[in-house]
């Protein structure tokens, strides 16, 4: 996500690094790269114009303050602060009014709306605690409502739908007196799309908004689109009045532009990001951490946060125990691994880490990396993964059959693992063992519920 624009602001603001100070020609030379850089991220000109403008004026107020602050950490302090209000400077929430709740969903075909309407579904159920309903109404697609009903068999939320019936305002309206009579508190409104914005769909769209009085409207862009994606955006928003937008496929080879330019243009938050098809993968958008991204720190708040949904207080001590007395075996292993599944894609959570994601950059790291360890240890018998000293020769070779490796794979991955506890065993004996389990910690948001 945003490694382009990424890259390019580390190359603007590295040739300050040697400077003793902030002075009117190595800002003028840092600002143009920083614009060159937007640009190239297909922010618009005069988006990016406006923006290097801001960061000049405010290092030129710095040039004879802040004498121990280097000059390169102090312009991307204020590189920083400018994103953080190019994007709008505040996360901006969710309205839930209504009973039930209706929010509309809208956009291009092609740009994710389905498959963010069932993300929505689950992050409702799932963080909010509400009993979403969804609605199709893309009568046009026959593979949308099937597709719906597959996501909310998925995540375990019904979807409403009328096969016999191609007006969109019936069968919504129909969906809204269904989640009345089911007692359910929303209902997401899945709407057709089409390749190009045209009026049709734009009459259509407009229909819906105007018959339901939709708590939330929002407008589903493909962040691989660029500077389409914002035109499309305004188009949208001079239409039907949207309250958000939704940025989806930020884990593709997009360029950032979407991202800083959207919220510039049209004067409406982005409220959810989308980085990938499981359910899971919708985030709340928070300006100051994308922006921490983009400038390459990281975004640890959110990886802490992902780490404490999954972090279990009681499981924790047991673990806990079982390390101090070196008792860690491969069915605890196996427990961590499904805690570090459900926390998301493994290349997204070690970009959150700051520095990681320079590191990682040009590795192939996804969830498989795991299937190798878990084919091994499924090839255990359950009295072997609980007590590792049992391997022996022929076991290993046994193991090997049993998952399709070779020998020399299976050494290694134990060697792997001995050398794993025996460092936890060692940290038990400190007094940081609370902290490392702990939410935030290396171990902590990664143990079994």
């Amino acid at each position: 996500m945003f490694e382009q624009l990424s890259d390019k602001l580390e190359l603007a603001l590295k040739g300050l690094k040697g400077e003793g100070r902030l002075t009117e020609i190595n800002i003028a030379e840092s600002v143009k790269e920083i614009r060159r850089a937007l640009v190239a991220a297909d922010v618009n000109y005069k988006i990016a114009k406006e923006f290097t403008d801001k960061v000049k004026e405010k290092a030129l107020g710095t040039e004879n303050v802040l004498k121990a602050v280097k000059p390169g950490e102090l312009m991307v302090k204020i590189v920083m602060d400018e994103l953080v209000e190019l994007m709008g400077g505040q996360s901006a929430g969710i309205q839930l009014k209504g009973n039930p709740a209706i929010i509309l969903i809208s956009g291009l075909q092609g740009s994710g709306k389905t498959t963010f309407s069932g993300k929505l579904a689950h992050h409702l159920l799932t963080k909010k605690g509400k009993r979403p309903l969804l609605a199709a109404c893309d009568v046009y697609r026959p593979a949308a409502i099937n597709q719906l009903q597959v996501l909310g068999e998925q995540i375990g939320v019904p979807v409403f739908q009328q096969a016999d019936s191609k007006d969109p305002v019936s069968i919504a309206r129909m969906a809204v007196e269904e989640a009345r009579r089911s007692g359910r508190d929303v209902v997401i409104v899945d709407t057709a799309g089409r390749l190009a914005v045209d009026e049709d769909m734009m009459a259509e769209i407009a229909r819906l908004k105007e018959a339901l009085d939709p708590g939330e409207t929002l407008f589903v862009v493909d962040a691989m689109t660029g500077q389409d994606a914002v035109n499309t955006a305004l188009a949208f928003h001079e239409r039907i009045r949207y309250d958000g937008v939704v940025l989806t496929k930020l884990d593709g080879d997009t360029r950032g532009g979407a991202a800083l330019s959207i919220r510039y243009t049209v004067g409406k938050p982005i409220k959810f990001v989308s980085t990938g098809e499981k359910m899971d993968t919708l985030d709340v958008f928070f300006p100051e951490r994308m922006a921490q991204r983009i400038l390459g720190m990281g975004d640890i708040v959110s990886f802490v946060e992902k780490a404490q949904e999954q972090f279990d207080e009681e499981e924790a001590k047991r673990l806990e125990k079982k390390i101090r007395k070196n008792k860690f075996d491969f069915n605890d292993f196996l427990s961590q691994i499904s805690q570090i599944r459900k926390m998301g894609d493994i290349k997204n959570l070690l970009n959150m880490i700051p520095g990681m994601g320079k590191m990682t950059k040009n590795l192939d790291i996804d969830d498989k990396a795991f299937n190798k360890v878990e084919a091994i240890i499924f090839s255990m018998t359950p009295k072997e993964r609980a007590n590792p000293e049992l391997l022996n020769m022929s076991r290993k070779e046994r193991i090997a059959r049993g998952c399709g490796m070779k020998v020399h794979e299976i050494n290694h991955f134990i060697r792997q693992f001995d050398e794993m506890r025996k460092f936890m065993h060692t940290m038990s004996k400190g007094q940081n063992m609370q902290r490392m389990m702990g939410p935030g910690g290396p171990f902590g948001g990664q143990v079994g519920r």
